[in-house]
């Protein structure tokens, strides 16, 4: 080729040889520290008595909104309450008007040890309406609601129902998960839910009775109400789990051994295994082989 001869530049080749050596050397793995779960505590609540109802006067020309809660309760914060009765102003000639009283009103909600749990019982317990001052809308012997849910378990819920319930004046009876009509004439309608439970794979919520009413005594248009209320609910949702640890490394940090050669125990401790010896005579003869280029480059340019 013209009589000349192209050779790589000394230093170039003692270059690529020590790369060469150093990509040979053992590569080193750490080992990744703890992994924690994480998530939400969970939450509860519970109610013992909510009104979501209108109410009209004198002919429509009055419209009262009925909204009451009676010992409503939310958690993580555990919190209790035990209010026997509810009242509203401005229906009754400028006069408290009592909703509800009851010689058992009783919620509570918890949160605590992967456990999230509503919980109400209502007892002996009469809801009034306005313009029915002497005729409960609703009287009951005692009903109950729990939610729980647990950490690595099915969220649950469930109402009971103790003794009689009373509507309109008339005693009736409730299949759990159905629904009740109760109409009486000159006064008005009710429509019953019992034990309603709805659950899902972390949440849970039992309400044991939920009404919805329309009445209008005589219609006379004195006081004509409309709309829901529900008494005894109780919600929760599942807390996250536990914090969960990776389990440790059986390896330890800097002794990656290739696949198929069993570790030479005679070696010092120093991460070294049964390929260090020729890893390590591998680098020397290329680095030997690099200062061998170097001079024959030298001695070429003399």
């Amino acid at each position: 080729m013209n009589g000349k001869n192209f050779r790589l530049p000394a230093r170039r080749l003692a270059t690529v040889a020590t790369a060469t050596a150093l990509t040979a050397a053992p590569v080193v793995i750490g080992v990744a520290g703890p992994a924690h779960a994480t998530g939400d505590e969970g939450r509860a609540s519970a109610v013992v008595l909510r009104t979501g109802l209108d109410v009209s006067l004198l002919n429509k020309t009055v419209n009262v909104p009925l909204a009451v809660s009676l010992n409503e309760v939310q958690a993580p914060q555990s919190a209790e309450k035990a209010t026997l009765t509810a009242e509203l102003n401005g229906v009754d000639g400028g006069r408290p008007f009592s909703v509800l009283n009851a010689e058992v009103a009783q919620s509570e909600a918890t949160v605590e040890d992967g456990k999230a749990e509503g919980y109400t019982n209502l007892a002996h317990a009469k809801v009034h309406v306005p313009g029915l001052p002497l005729l409960s809308l609703i009287e009951v012997g005692q009903v109950t609601s729990k939610a729980t849910c647990e950490a690595g378990k099915a969220p649950t819920a469930s109402s009971n129902l103790l003794g009689d319930v009373t509507v309109l004046g008339k005693k009736v009876t409730l299949t759990a998960g159905g629904t009740t009509n109760v109409e009486v004439p000159g006064v008005g309608e009710v429509r019953l839910d019992y034990s309603r439970t709805e659950k899902t794979s972390r949440t849970a919520a039992a309400t044991a009775l939920e009404l919805k009413v329309s009445v209008d005594p005589l219609k006379l248009n004195v006081a004509e109400v409309e709309g829901t209320l529900t008494l005894a609910k109780a919600t929760c949702e599942t807390p996250a789990a536990p914090e969960q640890q990776a389990e440790p490394s059986t390896e330890p940090a800097g002794d990656v051994k290739p696949q198929g050669e069993p570790a030479d125990e005679g070696l010092a401790e120093t991460g070294g295994n049964s390929m260090t010896p020729y890893i390590a005579g591998g680098a020397v003869v290329l680095l030997l082989a690099g200062g061998g280029a170097v001079a024959v480059a030298r001695r070429g340019r003399n």
